[in-house]
């Protein structure tokens, strides 16, 4: 068991997210930085898909009432065991009765705490993962508070060995970071051309109004070509006829809004792009009154992008799995 003596700004549990039921207006959620959350699971030998805890900004204090292989991955958050300093991206191991601390995060704004053998949470739609918005998943349904009592899952014969490390050059920076690469559509064509490519080269800064269903944008005000709105469509320039929204999709009521994993499936806003799948880590990363630009990709270097990330990950899992069994 772990106790949560405090919970920090925001821990939810997570783990790769709810599929197939986007149809009934269910989003994914799971893990805002899934590359994170995967390697985290490496280094403790669990499957890529057992729950972890994600811990946004501000760590929390856990008391583990048993011993426990754990490894933390993403943002920096000075974690501690007992006021001793405990390495991101390496394989550690507490005792029975020790706490594990963690403070404000100096680099990124997500952190994510493995334990070998999984949080173990009832599966609700076959995922641990907490939807906050409607109270389900995860613990109750909500993020962590001072009490909560938390079961570990059987790690069977887990083989972890204590002191692996994700190699230096697979671990990412997030004090500066490289563009958010963007398909654009569906909907850019409302935009006027100016509008279009003045998206693409603004610095745009993280708003306050930045979590787990979206990140809020602050930037320039971009320009709609004027048209009689269609039937159905809102009379706002930024209206649209119901349509789907992806994952990624960057919706524009106003400013710009990048839908995450507990965003609404669908609605009536144009959405001018989508970010693609392995930079959505990258962006979940971004802090408030952080800046970065997006850059436009094609299809065919989103997949490239894709794989690449794939390719990443199975060097990490290889790597840290070879360290386990010498």
């Amino acid at each position: 068991m772990i106790e949560v003596l405090e919970p920090g700004i925001s821990t939810t549990v997570q783990d790769l997210g709810r599929y197939g039921h986007y149809h009934i207006g269910m989003p994914p959620s799971g893990a805002m930085d899934q590359f994170s959350h995967k390697v985290a699971n490496y280094l403790v030998g669990n499957d890529e898909n057992s729950a972890t805890l994600e811990i946004t900004y501000q760590g929390p204090d856990l008391k583990f009432e048993e011993d426990a292989v754990i490894a933390i991955a993403g943002a920096d958050m000075e974690a501690t065991i007992n006021d001793e300093s405990v390495s991101t991206w390496e394989t550690n191991q507490i005792e029975a009765g020790e706490v594990l601390s963690f403070n404000f995060a100096t680099e990124g704004a997500r952190s994510y705490l493995a334990v070998a053998g999984g949080i173990d949470v009832s599966l609700m739609m076959d995922s641990r993962s907490t939807y906050t918005l409607i109270g389900i998943g995860g613990h109750n349904g909500r993020q962590l508070q001072e009490g909560d009592t938390l079961s570990i899952g059987d790690s069977g014969d887990n083989s972890a060995s204590i002191g692996t490390r994700v190699p230096d050059e697979h671990r990412p920076t997030y004090s500066e970071m490289d563009p958010i690469r963007v398909v654009m559509g569906l909907c850019d064509y409302r935009l006027t051309d100016e509008s279009k490519a003045e998206f693409l080269e603004t610095k745009w800064t993280v708003t306050p109004e930045a979590d787990r269903v979206g990140y809020r944008l602050d930037g320039i005000d971009l320009e709609f070509i004027e048209r009689e709105q269609p039937f159905g469509a809102g009379t706002d320039p930024s209206n649209v006829v119901d349509l789907g929204y992806p994952v990624g999709s960057i919706q524009v009521p106003e400013q710009p809004i990048v839908l995450m994993r507990d965003a609404v499936t669908g609605g009536g806003y144009a959405t001018i792009g989508t970010v693609i799948s392995p930079d959505r880590n990258r962006l979940a990363q971004h802090r408030t009154h952080q800046s970065f630009s997006f850059e436009g990709v094609m299809i065919d270097e989103a997949l490239s992008a894709r794989n690449a990330l794939t390719d990443r990950l199975e060097t990490i899992r290889s790597s840290v799995t070879k360290e386990n069994n010498p």
